[in-house]
């Protein structure tokens, strides 16, 4: 793990949705995500930083079926030209959606990802934005996932922090994997010259 020495200008925070995070579906390790996702927000926010609700749109029956309880984004948005919801159907939060425009015209360079799952969204979503340049900053007790069910003849039960380490590895190499969302700063971006 590493850490950073270049404020982030946008905090990305991935499918922290109720369904995940609350009742029988929630993750293992759900209270210490919120908690951790809640503080980011606010200093995101305090540093006018971009901020980014991405909401996963799931297939019908889903936990996040659209329009559903579990769809609903766990915390509160404070909706305007700093912060957004963007709604997505794949895992990565840049696929046919406009996150990428809204990060280029905001004038970003450098952000931190959070949220859920580790493997899948937020892997997806912090590969693709290392792709396009971006610097990226994956604070690892700000995202989490469940475990990873025993398969015979395969493994045993993986669990879910194990699972959101091994995420997080392959990432290291091109991203700033750090141990503690509090180590995470934030500055207000220069959006671009029309």
């Amino acid at each position: 793990m590493t850490s950073h020495t270049t404020a982030s200008q946008a905090l990305i925070v991935v499918d922290v949705q109720r369904a995940f995070v609350r009742g029988e579906g929630a993750l293992p390790e759900a209270a210490r995500l919120v908690d951790r996702t809640a503080d980011l927000i606010a200093r995101a926010r305090e540093a006018g930083a971009l901020v980014v609700h991405v909401q996963n749109d799931g297939p019908a029956g889903a936990d996040d079926e659209p329009h559903t309880a579990g769809w609903e984004l766990h915390h509160p948005v404070e909706a305007g030209p700093t912060e957004v919801v963007i709604r997505k159907t794949h895992d990565d939060a840049f696929q046919e959606t406009s996150l990428g425009g809204l990060l280029t015209a905001s004038g970003v360079r450098a952000l931190a990802v959070c949220g859920l799952m580790s493997e899948m969204c937020v892997q997806a979503t912090a590969r693709t934005a290392v792709t396009l340049g971006y610097r990226v900053v994956l604070p690892h007790d700000a995202h989490a996932t469940h475990d990873i069910p025993a398969e015979p003849g395969i493994s045993a039960t993986v669990p879910a922090a194990t699972v959101s380490r091994v995420a997080a590895w392959p990432l290291s190499r091109d991203a700033d994997v750090t141990a503690r969302a509090a180590d995470v700063r934030f500055t207000a971006p220069s959006p671009t010259a029309g």
